[in-house]
């Protein structure tokens, strides 16, 4: 007689629990913030009425290449070897900005989450990103050549799987082609309000729903629509203070979106912010 539990050999998220394997060093410390959504919800319906559309992940993911190339300290990885007692801790910054994309999507019949690279934040315009995002929507996405890794990790015995893993991940300097600089995720198209994850970057990005919530607007409630986004970062990378500033450039970064401030190019600084230190002169601050 049997109750019917049976037991299931994994292979479609071998590399999520690899990488929560290799991710255990991290240390994570989490921040969020609310960020007033008005202005990109009005840019996205004047861009659907041009015949264009844009989601909010595309605009979460602009603001973050803008911010994190002000914030260089952030777009950074603890390098391996450290903590050992006799190597000093190095820290590896990049030149780019590389987001590592979350997807639900499913992988031989049954959901699991795969990681698509956005490089080249730093630069690129919203139909770029969005084109990048458009490419990975399919129900097939999990057969494009970019997952043939993650394919490969399911069909390796663990033991391999773990040092290939690993072994992918070792030089630092080749982590932007292979885990991105900064992790970005998004539950807005559920009831999440807010979350937090880490990404296995020195920040995590994690998008919430957006909804109608009360806020203040020179001194009288008002109703706008609102989206928690929460920040995670790698304590052995970067400081609470430096995460703070960064998750305050990125609200006013997306706060601030108009035609100007989300043009596609790459040399205007919508907030007028003071390039050498990052902070902003003015007020300004995503999606689905």
């Amino acid at each position: 007689m049997t109750d019917g539990t049976r037991t299931v050999v994994e292979r479609r998220r071998r590399h999520t629990l690899y990488f929560l394997e290799w991710s255990a060093g991290q240390r994570p410390v989490h921040l969020d913030t609310d960020i007033d959504m008005s202005r990109i919800q009005e840019h996205r319906a004047a861009a659907r009425a041009r015949g264009t559309r844009y989601s909010v992940v595309t605009y979460l993911l602009h603001a973050t290449g803008r911010a994190l190339a002000r914030h260089p300290e952030a777009n950074a990885v603890m390098a391996p070897g450290w903590p050992g007692l006799l190597r000093p801790p190095r820290i590896v910054r990049f030149a780019g900005v590389t987001a590592k994309l979350a997807l639900d999507r499913p992988v031989q019949g049954e959901r699991t989450v795969l990681s698509a690279l956005v490089p080249n934040l730093e630069t690129a315009g919203l139909d770029d990103i969005q084109q990048r995002i458009d490419r990975y929507r399919g129900e097939q996405a999990a057969d494009l050549p970019e997952f043939k890794g993650v394919r490969a990790l399911g069909g390796l015995p663990v033991l391999l799987g773990r040092l290939v893993f690993a072994g992918a991940l070792r030089d630092p300097r080749k982590r932007p082609d292979v885990f991105g600089t900064v992790s970005v995720s998004s539950l807005g198209h559920s009831t999440v309000d807010g979350f937090h994850s880490a990404g296995g970057t020195a920040v995590t990005l994690c998008a919430g729903r957006i909804a109608e919530r009360a806020v203040v607007r020179d001194g009288a409630v008002a109703v706008a629509p609102v989206m928690r986004l929460g920040l995670t970062f790698d304590h052995r990378v970067i400081d609470g203070a430096a995460a703070a500033e960064l998750l305050t450039d990125l609200r006013h970064t997306m706060e601030a979106c108009d035609d100007l401030s989300c043009a596609e190019d790459p040399g205007q600084d919508p907030r007028g912010a003071d390039r050498d230190h990052g902070s902003p002169r003015g007020l300004e601050p995503s999606t689905r």
